[in-house]
């Protein structure tokens, strides 16, 4: 029977903790808002998720958000369908990862993601393309690096 680790090998090198910076802006090239990102990737053994992500973003003022992200795997992908979103993410090739989700608050929303790995597995380049009724109205620049 075929894993994640054997089907998702580039997914799997992002296992670990990362932390970095997210930058929002609009499509004027505003900045929306800046923070700071903690972020857990585990592919647990003994779990009905495959793949389980922790995000933890923390703000200048004080604020703070925790979300939980767990993901079943099949058929090349991981899918996540949480209260908050459903989508699923796949490899493109040996270094981008792509994501694609709905909110489902806002139907009207959607998002797309790239993420790339350095050659060295230490840094990640993400940005994401929030879209409402297809047309982006968001960009999030994010840059990370591996912490452990």
């Amino acid at each position: 029977m075929s894993t994640i680790r054997e089907e998702m090998p580039l997914l799997v090198r992002h296992e670990g903790e990362w932390e970095g910076n997210y930058k929002i802006i609009d499509n004027n090239g505003n900045l929306l808002d800046e923070h700071r990102v903690n972020i857990s990737v585990q592919f647990p053994e003994n779990s009905p998720y495959a793949c389980q992500l922790v995000y933890k973003y923390q703000w200048d003022n004080g604020k703070f958000e925790e979300h939980y992200f767990p993901a079943t795997y099949r058929d090349q992908k991981i899918w996540f369908d949480t209260e908050r979103l459903q989508g699923y993410a796949w490899e493109a090739d040996d270094s981008i990862v792509l994501i694609w989700f709905t909110y489902k608050s806002s139907p009207d929303i959607s998002m797309y993601e790239i993420i790339q790995l350095s050659p060295c597995g230490n840094y990640r380049y993400r940005t994401m393309h929030l879209l409402k009724n297809h047309q982006v109205f968001k960009l999030t620049l994010m840059q990370e690096q591996r912490v452990n």
